[in-house]
């Protein structure tokens, strides 16, 4: 993969993959089928779950675990502002409000002790993010969380451990909701879960994913058959299709496998660039700890304009280098719409200035790792000698 555009992620999809969808194709159901369940009860095994609630993608993932923990028009949710839209999104669709806190400068996660001091009265919940796939520090947020739900978006960190545990088991979030898009650690094209030890909060879940309808613990009058069901909530249509989960049962088999590359390909960049004093490296996980390194964000420390000039001299070079993210408070929505402050996240907004994410999936080799290196030096390069 030397040669041509090395993008900074992408799908690994296998035969015994491409296999396994036909099946589910040419099997009797194709959605609302028996892989759904199946996938779900895979993926709460690797996890140690009690209950995993499979998704139409990550985004509807995080709008169900809204909805299960109850958030709706008054509340106050604090998150991060440095995550892909759909985490500050999911409480908007609610009717409540997003605030955000600034991150860590030494996690680029959210700052957990600051978010333990800004919690107010009208605080429901905390949405915090994995972000680049390291597992966020739920330590902090201990004292509170008789008061409020915590949430975490995993789709970064799927495969990674905190502390020895999984991301998404016991003795983690609330909930904890998860991506399978083609660049995540392994994917169903689409797709998302939410995992949960609480088995009200998996059943909020599993209605709002088909419309707020069931037939569960139902009382149909003696003239209604078995069509009978009922609406109690307002949900949606956020059903994933049984051949997608079938992809699913398929690649989960080798999450461990390629998150240990993802590992093993960010510490040959950790050799290669040890040295070089003109980019920081992504933090580290702490000792017992797994990364998940969805991610390899590095900050070119000369500035936004030095940044941007790196930027597309590597992307002229082929290699698809890019920026997560943009904080979600500059967002013309959220800025001019909404009228999130500028200026309340300083650490997000000099980590976003310096930004850039460097190619990281299973599929690279060395050689793919060694020409990033040497087209980020020469970029740097160029940039100093202007």
């Amino acid at each position: 993969m030397t040669s041509g555009f090395l993008p900074y992620g992408r799908q690994t999809i296998s035969e015994e993959d491409i296999n396994a969808v036909t099946a589910a194709l040419r099997g009797a159901l194709i959605t609302q089928g028996p892989a759904i369940a199946q996938f779900e009860a895979a993926l709460a095994g690797t996890l140690g779950a009690k209950h995993v609630v499979a998704f139409a993608n990550g985004t509807a993932a995080l709008h169900g675990a809204a909805f299960a923990a109850g958030l709706e028009e008054g509340d106050e949710v604090l998150t991060t502002p440095l995550s892909f839209a759909g985490s500050a999104n999911c409480v908007l669709y609610q009717g409540a409000r997003p605030r955000f806190v600034d991150i860590s400068p030494s996690t680029l996660n959210l700052d957990g002790e600051r978010v333990v001091r800004e919690i107010g009265d009208r605080t429901r919940a905390v949405v915090t993010v994995s972000f680049a796939g390291l597992p966020a520090d739920l330590e902090p947020f201990a004292p509170v969380r008789e008061r409020v739900v915590v949430i975490e978006d995993a789709s970064h960190a799927l495969g990674a451990r905190r502390a020895g545990a999984p991301v998404g088991g016991p003795g983690g979030a609330d909930l904890t909701t998860f991506s399978f898009h083609p660049v995540k650690a392994m994917t169903t094209g689409e797709g998302g879960a939410v995992a949960t030890e609480d088995d009200e909060f998996a059943r909020r879940l599993r209605l709002f994913r088909t419309h707020g309808i069931t037939k569960e613990s139902i009382d149909p009058s003696p003239t209604e058959g078995e069509w009978y069901y009922e609406m109690q909530a307002l949900g949606y249509n956020y059903r994933i299709t049984d051949f997608q989960c079938a992809l699913g049962l398929s690649q989960l088999a080798k999450l461990e496998e390629w998150v240990a590359a993802r590992n093993a390909i960010a510490e040959q960049y950790r050799e290669l660039l040890g040295s070089e004093e003109r980019v920081a490296l992504p933090p580290v996980a702490p000792a017992g700890w797994l990364h998940g390194y969805h991610l390899f964000p590095v900050q070119i420390l000369a500035g936004a304009e030095a940044r941007l000039a790196v930027f597309d001299a590597m992307r002229a070079a082929g290699i698809g280098v890019q920026v997560h993210y943009i904080p979600i408070y500059r967002l013309p929505y959220y800025r001019d719409v909404l009228g999130h402050p500028q200026d309340e996240c300083p650490a997000a907004q000099a980590y976003y200035e310096r930004a850039l994410t460097i190619p990281v999936f299973p599929a690279m080799n060395v050689a793919d790792v060694e020409r990033v290196v040497t087209t980020l030096g020469q970029a740097l390069d160029v940039v100093g000698s202007r």
